[in-house]
């Protein structure tokens, strides 16, 4: 069984147990969340599309993360202007617990 489910603005596949990274949730450690914006469920072979769908995916926050970081490089030739910036993007690590 899995199910497509959009969690901040972007799609996931996921299945019951699965743990991953998504862009930052509010919430701390420990805290049960729940997705209602479901937009596939497969359960054995049986499809169930658009908005017949009536299930949630609920989830546990298990830690909040950086990715890795990302370097912007600006340079304008024969200027001398040179500019180096970085960023880190914050993650929100899931464990999905059930699909109801």
């Amino acid at each position: 069984m899995f199910a497509v489910v959009k969690i901040a603005g972007q799609q996931f596949k996921v299945q019951k147990d699965q743990e991953i990274f998504v862009q930052q949730l509010q919430g701390k450690i420990g805290d049960k969340v729940q997705f209602s914006d479901v937009l596939l469920i497969d359960n054995g072979g049986q499809l169930t599309v658009g908005t017949d769908v009536k299930s949630v995916v609920k989830a546990e926050i298990l830690s909040h993360v950086q990715g890795d970081k990302v370097i912007a490089f600006k340079m304008k030739r024969r200027k001398g202007f040179r500019k180096k910036v970085g960023h880190r993007t914050h993650f929100t690590k899931i464990r999905i617990n059930e699909i109801a």
